[in-house]
C-alpha cells in the first residue's frame, strides 16, 4: 500500500511550522512559486495527495493549478498566509459547495 504525503507552498514564515506537523514544507515567493510547484508536483517519488498553497501564491500559479484539477490527486487548497487571508479558500469552498448541491448553502 503506498502511502500519499501532504505539501504546503508558500512564504517561508507562513508554512515552516508545518514541518512540526511532518508535513512536506516548499518555501517560495511568487517569483519562485512555477518552480517550486513544479517541484512539488512531481512528489518525489510519493505522490502528494494534498498540496496546501497560501493564497499570495494562487495567482500566479493560476494556470498551473488549473491543469492539476485535472487529475484525481492532489487536492490543491488554498490557505491563508502570515498576513492573514484574501477570502480565496472560502470563494473556492462556495464554488465547490455550489457546483455539488446547486446552490450556496454556506
Amino acid at each position: 500500500m503506498s502511502a500519499y504525503k501532504v505539501a504546503v507552498l508558500g512564504d517561508r514564515e507562513s508554512v515552516m511550522g508545518f514541518r512540526a506537523l511532518g508535513l512536506d514544507v516548499f518555501p517560495a515567493e511568487p517569483e519562485t512559486a512555477a518552480a517550486v510547484f513544479d517541484a512539488a508536483m512531481s512528489g518525489e517519488g510519493q505522490p502528494y495527495a494534498i498540496i496546501y498553497i497560501t493564497e499570495e501564491l494562487i495567482a500566479p500559479l493560476k494556470e498551473r493549478i488549473n491543469a492539476a484539477k485535472e487529475s484525481m490527486t492532489p487536492a490543491i487548497i488554498p490557505i491563508p498566509s502570515k498576513n492573514g487571508t484574501l477570502g480565496l479558500g472560502m470563494d473556492a469552498l462556495t464554488s465547490a459547495v455550489e457546483r455539488a448541491v446547486g446552490a450556496n448553502i454556506l
